[in-house]
């Protein structure tokens, strides 16, 4: 039996995972111990052999520095598809890391939150 399709998505994703903690310079060890997993739950995850809940997930993008919803989004748990376009537009770029967007993501999203108190304190 074949399961190469159906692991791609969870490779796909342990990769995902591991080039974000290579390239901020933190060791396999050091994002277990930031994520609260064990050392060997999380080398699985990277390779692929396992595919970590929505919780687990979080965790480990706190551990990276990267938004939970990028990491959600990127494991298939999250529908990308009703976020706005600026989201969209910050995904899609290129020039940018993804701990880069994050960052643009999270601030776009606490002004909108002001926005939204603002919009209920005035109207």
């Amino acid at each position: 039996m074949d399961l190469g399709p159906v692991l791609t998505p969870v490779k796909d994703l342990g990769a995902f995972i591991r080039d974000q903690r290579t390239a901020a310079q933190i060791s396999l060890r050091g994002l277990a111990a930031k994520a609260g997993v064990s050392n060997p739950y999380l080398s699985q995850v990277e390779r692929g052999l396992r595919r970590p809940s929505a919780e687990i997930l979080a965790q480990i993008a706190h551990g990276l520095s990267i938004s939970v919803e990028s990491l959600l989004a990127r494991a298939g748990i999250l529908d990308t598809a009703d976020a706005p376009d600026v989201v969209l537009a910050i995904r899609a770029d290129t020039t940018l890391t993804e701990r880069q967007k994050s960052s643009l993501i999270d601030i776009y999203a606490a002004f909108c939150k002001e926005a939204e108190a603002q919009a209920d304190v005035t109207g």
